[in-house]
């Protein structure tokens, strides 16, 4: 029964997707056009990126609200090693990607412990540690970015013709993503961990070395998302990613990963991303304020939380 109603969740999803651009069409002037889905897919990916992440950390039945203060933190980090301008590896665009990279791991690792060895709330030890990575964001770079990165890792932020590069790291991270969860014992093992993890630790599932496993392969999402913003971005922002995280969280939950635990999907979450994206473009479009285009994603995101909510009663009799 819960796999039944996970797999109509993923493709209601991409139904209402198409659903939701032809009927709004007719009346967002350039909604359907090629240059605007084009947009809309370059937003997506480096969204995806992260939102893959925190689905791994949601299916353990836990919660990252760290990502955005790591993305944040992992451009600034990266950028200074190899800005121009009196970087560590200066020019070197393979250096500041890993340090961003690293960054991430190094982060989600410390969540991973708090949570896993230290029994600490998710939601305590996530927020401790997005409010300490920000504020180190803020203070490290005294608020301002930091520029003069190389035009070799800006590349990333480009186009091969009307293919978005960005395409080409993300597609393989979400069919590594799909392959772990549908293929692998480890994949097995985090939805045991999210479904009960009481009777996973019982079974002989080792629940503490899946959590930090996951919060650490949030973290790396996080820190591969970093990559991509900041190429897009051309600087190393401190405030990078502080208005993506209602939409992780939103497009994975839209997408029919419970937050509860135990229920997800990758390709559930890549059209959730795709459908909150769609969302923010067409309202932006229609030219309204952000505080209603926040409020309209809020309310979609509190309907498929309620939906979720549903499904878990229903999936559980």
């Amino acid at each position: 029964m819960r796999r039944a109603l996970g797999a109509l969740g993923d493709w209601s999803v991409a139904l209402a997707c198409l659903v939701y651009l032809a009927a709004l069409s007719p009346f967002v002037p350039g909604l359907a056009s090629g240059p605007n889905l084009g947009n809309v897919l370059s937003n997506v990916l480096p969204l995806l990126a992260v939102a893959l992440g925190q689905t791994l950390v949601l299916l353990t039945g836990g919660i990252d609200l760290s990502v955005t203060a790591v993305v944040a933190l992992a451009s600034v980090a990266g950028a200074r090693v190899m800005t121009e301008a009196g970087g560590l590896v200066p020019g070197s665009a393979a250096a500041g990607a890993l340090v961003m990279l690293a960054v991430g791991v190094a982060v989600g690792l410390v969540n991973g412990v708090a949570v896993a060895r230290l029994r600490m709330p998710p939601f305590l030890a996530t927020l401790a540690v997005m409010t300490f990575a920000s504020g180190l964001a803020i203070w490290s770079t005294q608020s301002q970015g930091i520029a003069g990165l190389p035009a070799s890792f800006l590349a990333l932020g480009g186009r091969l013709g009307p293919v978005p590069l960005s395409l080409l790291v993300v597609v393989p991270l979400a069919v590594l993503a799909h392959g772990v969860l549908s293929r692998t014992v480890l994949g097995r093992w985090l939805y045991a961990v999210g479904g009960n993890a009481r009777a996973a630790r019982v079974s002989g599932v080792p629940v503490e070395r899946v959590l930090l496993l996951a919060y650490a392969a949030c973290g790396a999402c996080a820190g591969l998302a970093a990559v991509l913003y900041t190429a897009r971005l051309e600087t190393g922002s401190p405030v990078l990613g502080q208005r993506i995280f209602l939409d992780v969280i939103g497009g994975a939950v839209i997408g029919g990963t419970s937050l509860f635990g135990g229920r997800g999907t990758v390709r559930g979450t890549a059209f959730g991303v795709l459908f909150i994206s769609l969302v923010d473009n067409s309202l932006n479009l229609l030219g309204l304020s952000s505080f209603t285009v926040l409020m309209v994603k809020g309310g979609v995101i509190l309907a498929a939380a309620v939906l979720d909510a549903w499904r878990e009663r229903v999936a559980g009799r």
